[in-house]
């Protein structure tokens, strides 16, 4: 059991006998089954991979057996909102829609969102995504004004607290139609240049979406901003903001990382629209990220509470055909967004398996939680166990996917810098005096 694995504080260690995933390793000599797990040992020197080579079981008695447990790189998690994260108890979803969700944000941002209150909710956040074994986190930031001028000072001093536990960072976060006003729009772009963000809002179809993502790509461009959007989080066909980012991207030339949120709409069209779009997204090197716990809450939620008919997520297998960049992520958690959720990217990979059928086979969709946030984050050395990388990943006791993504896994070991790490989770009694006043 892995509760009886003793990994040591620091020094020289080996630990065998576990199982590494062909899409979260670049050491070849390994073999690998049908669900592309090897056995395997890794050897860590001073908090750094000195060694991942085959084994064949454990021999010597100074080596740690992992038991056949599985092991993944520290988790990245590259679409958040800590800003918004654990106001559920005092500002609730009335009818568990997308409507009710912008009105009960924006209500409780008015009336709640000063420093202390942002500050305390975004570091109980990532108490707890660094107990899931998490190492960096994209967090999108509401800058609607004057929230900006409040929050992206906060964001710089968690980053500042967490530096060496969790790498973050943050993206700006509003509705594109706002930047026609270009004044704010400059003023907000060197706020986030100041904090090294990231531009990013929320594209839909509004009349003059091109003239708009002309404007923020041309920012983006001048300031050597990245760029992160979210786009189409409808079922309406006839939402294709993901269609314009691809175009606006090759229409500058863009050389700059793109992420691209949701695109939920995509899977509501018709086949012959939905695969041109990708095309063009594949052409101009954006990466996507799928929400499926959020998207699957939020999408077709029927008033008259009827059945929802479809899942509310993206064409990910067909991005994954044609090389997009494809991963998963947080999103929201409980906030009148999504009711649930704990930054534990076990659980957004376990239920983005079944949600999104990333199994028989199980390909190479485990890196959508390390390895491809890693690349759209632009994080190098993240996502993989690789010879000469930081010591940073998560044992766990399933040695088969069957059984990792069958139990929670509350009892993993988390491993940074070749040291484990108190996986204890914050009490949620901590933010009582914010909740329920």
């Amino acid at each position: 059991m892995n509760q009886q694995i003793t990994i040591p504080q620091s020094g020289t260690f080996t630990l065998a006998n576990i199982r590494l995933h062909r899409s979260q390793t670049k050491e070849a000599g390994l073999t690998y089954n049908s669900d592309g797990l090897a056995l395997a040992q890794i050897t860590v020197e001073n908090g750094i991979i000195g060694a991942v080579t085959p084994c064949d079981g454990v021999t010597d008695e100074t080596v740690i057996d992992g038991r056949g447990g599985i092991v993944m790189p520290s988790f990245i998690d590259c679409h958040t909102h800590l800003d918004k994260g654990h106001i559920w108890p005092r500002e609730r979803n009335p009818d568990g829609s997308f409507d009710g969700a912008l009105t009960a944000v924006e209500r409780d941002r008015s009336a709640n969102w000063n420093a202390s209150d942002v500050e305390t909710r975004m570091d109980f956040a990532l108490r707890c995504a660094h107990a899931h074994g998490t190492k960096a986190v994209r967090t999108h930031i509401d800058s609607i004004p004057p929230q900006e001028k409040i929050s992206f000072p906060i964001f710089k001093q968690m980053r500042e607290k967490w530096k060496g536990r969790i790498e973050l960072q943050a993206a700006c976060l509003f509705g594109i139609d706002a930047a026609e006003d270009e004044s704010w729009f400059n003023q907000l772009a060197e706020i986030v240049a100041d904090a090294d963000g990231i531009l990013g809002a929320v594209a839909y179809m509004v009349p003059d979406l091109d003239a708009l993502l002309d404007r923020l790509f041309a920012k983006a461009n001048d300031l050597s901003l990245d760029l992160d959007f979210h786009a189409d989080e409808t079922d309406d066909v006839d939402a294709i903001a993901l269609d314009r980012i691809a175009e606006a991207a090759l229409r500058h030339n863009f050389e700059g990382r793109v992420l691209v949120g949701h695109c939920c709409s995509l899977a509501r069209q018709a086949d012959k629209t939905a695969l041109l779009t990708l095309d063009k997204v594949a052409k101009a090197g954006l990466s996507v990220v799928s929400l499926p716990m959020c998207n699957m809450y939020l999408q077709d939620r029927r008033i008259d509470k009827t059945t929802p008919r479809w899942r509310g997520v993206t064409l990910v297998h067909e991005m994954a055909d044609r090389g997009i960049n494809v991963s998963v992520a947080s999103d929201n958690t409980r906030d009148p967004f999504y009711a649930y959720g704990d930054l534990d990217m076990v659980e957004v990979y376990r239920e983005a398996t079944r949600i999104l059928q990333f199994d028989h086979p199980v390909a190479n969709w485990p890196a959508s939680v390390t390895a491809n946030p890693a690349r759209a984050m632009g994080l190098a050395g993240a996502g993989y166990l690789a010879n000469g990388e930081t010591a940073d990943f998560n044992l766990f006791r399933g040695r088969r996917f069957t059984e990792l993504l069958s139990r929670p896994e509350s009892d993993r070991i988390v491993i940074r810098d070749g040291r484990p790490v108190a996986t204890h989770l914050p009490d949620y009694a901590e933010l009582d005096e914010l909740t329920e006043r």
